[in-house]
């Protein structure tokens, strides 16, 4: 018999969140970009703290919360197999934690290794509550790789139009000692986490990066220079050090890609690589920059993402249906709904806002939690319906001229389908409001990528195409500005 998994236990109590201790607990204040503010913290640090764990271990997290806003933690990325009121999203699986209140997550992490990360799933709090969920492979079990020097998490941050800068690791740039220092001929593991809310870019100056992970799952490995990563994403590479210790700075940069028309914040955030040398002195050293794509490199961006796919080997399976039950086609995009009386909004008109939608539903927030409505059988008195259309309404020419009318409908409309059903979901993005890539997360889950393509998708010829022998396994994908993306799970 092998070894009883591990009960790692965490008390979060909010600081804005969490906290490790019991004590007056309070928001932080925060100096960045020469502005102090007071922000939702995690343990008081920004970003919040690192929780490492194993394959195979069962995590117990009690959050308290002690502060005026509502929260709760998402542990994104997590495979929620019969746990679901673990999963942590507002209003979906759980009611939200008020202040002096607490909720208990507890589940086990089946089947991933690699990197995750957590986050409040309320509101913009995620914008400064988040950090890294660190997976290690089970005792005695090793990498599928070279075994790394060192491991360094790297998560983006930023919102959208609304913040000043991205950051790495909570901070803007080089000139609030953003640095990493690293050792000739050694190897890194950098676990990516994008916990901003835009698509980015990311290079090291005169370094190539080899992917070996992408969402707590292997992958075959492959070299880049620019790796292209999706909000929620994480991405594990190698960084293989020169052989010897140049005397230069290198440029860490992110950028956003962006296609649509919605605002975002365009700006570039910078670090530094630099190698231990006798001379530890940055002024008189060179520095070098990195070249990104441009801001709206769609093609680089197919590209880039085809390359991913599962290890596929006896011990890391990719276990694909090769046979569906239920067959979704969902329509993604941007519409618009009237702006709220005496409000200014930034949608295609002054009198209007932007609102997402798939198959022309915008999501209502419900009134009790979905997972709660269901377990008491709440659903007939108003909570939510289960007439989620599987597929639109009304076809049209998705990514061609768009209709004149782009107003969406609002409803808690839901899907129900039998448990251990397999499910085949077309995912295609419309030009309603322009053509935009469209970030995708499923909770609790994971699912297979067996195609993407541009235009609109073919369900005659484009079948036969699918990948159902090797396809990158994921929880968060962003569907291609103009094009369409196949995803089946179990």
């Amino acid at each position: 018999m092998g070894a009883s998994p591990a009960i790692v236990m965490i008390l979060f109590v909010a600081v804005g969140c969490f906290m490790a201790y019991p004590e007056a607990i309070k928001l932080k204040n925060i100096t960045r970009l020469c502005h102090t503010k007071s922000i939702d913290t995690v343990n008081r640090k920004f970003p919040g703290p690192r929780v490492i764990t194993r394959e195979g271990d069962r995590l117990v997290v009690k959050v308290v919360n002690h502060v005026p806003n509502n929260i709760s933690s998402h542990w994104h990325g997590v495979r929620q197999l019969r746990s679901g009121w673990a999963d942590g999203p507002s209003y979906i699986t759980q009611c939200p934690i008020q202040t002096g209140h607490s909720y208990v997550y507890n589940f086990t992490i089946t089947g991933q290794r690699g990197t995750l990360f957590w986050h409040a799933h309320i509101s913009w709090l995620r914008a400064t509550v988040y950090g890294p969920l660190i997976i290690l492979p089970r005792r005695n079990e090793s990498y599928p790789f070279v075994k790394p020097y060192k491991e360094v998490p790297i998560l983006f941050g930023g919102g959208p139009n609304v913040s000043d800068a991205y950051t790495f690791n909570g901070l803007p740039g080089p000139l609030y000692n953003c640095s990493a220092k690293g050792k000739a001929r050694e190897t890194y593991l950098l676990r990516l986490i994008n916990a901003a809310l835009s698509e980015l870019f990311f290079s090291i100056a005169d370094h190539s990066l080899t992917v070996v992970e992408a969402d707590a799952v292997y992958v075959k490995p492959f070299e880049t220079n620019v790796l292209m990563i999706t909000p929620g994403q994480t991405t594990n590479v190698l960084l293989r050090a020169k052989s010897t210790a140049p005397n230069v700075t290198f440029l860490m940069l992110a950028r956003p890609y962006a296609t649509g028309m919605g605002t975002f914040d365009n700006t570039t955030v910078a670090g530094i690589l630099e190698y231990e040398t006798p001379s530890s002195s940055l002024k008189n050293r060179p520095l070098l920059k990195p070249g990104l794509p441009a801001i709206n490199a769609t093609n680089f961006v197919a590209n880039f993402t085809s390359k991913f796919r599962s290890l596929a080997t006896a011990k890391f399976p990719a276990n694909v249906p090769q046979k569906v039950d239920n067959k979704f086609f969902f329509t993604v995009g941007l519409g618009t709904k009237p702006c709220p009386k005496n409000q200014t909004c930034q949608g295609p008109t002054n009198t209007t806002k932007f609102s997402a939608s798939m198959n022309n539903i915008s999501f209502a927030l419900p009134r009790i939690a979905l997972l709660q409505s269901h377990f008491f059988s709440q659903y007939s008195k108003g909570v939510y319906t289960t007439d989620f259309p599987a597929f639109p309404l009304i076809p049209f020419n998705y990514t061609g001229t768009p209709p004149n009318n782009t107003v969406v409908n609002n409803g808690t409309k839901l899907v129900v389908i039998p448990f251990n059903t397999s499910v085949e979901v077309v995912l295609q993005d419309t030009s309603i409001l322009g053509a935009e890539s469209h970030p995708l997360h499923l909770h609790g889950y994971n699912f297979y990528v067996v195609d993407q393509g541009f235009g609109n998708f073919d369900p005659e010829n484009d079948p036969p195409k699918f990948n159902l022998v090797d396809p990158v396994e994921r929880n968060t994908v962003g569907v291609p500005s103009g094009g369409w993306l196949q995803s089946v799970f179990k």
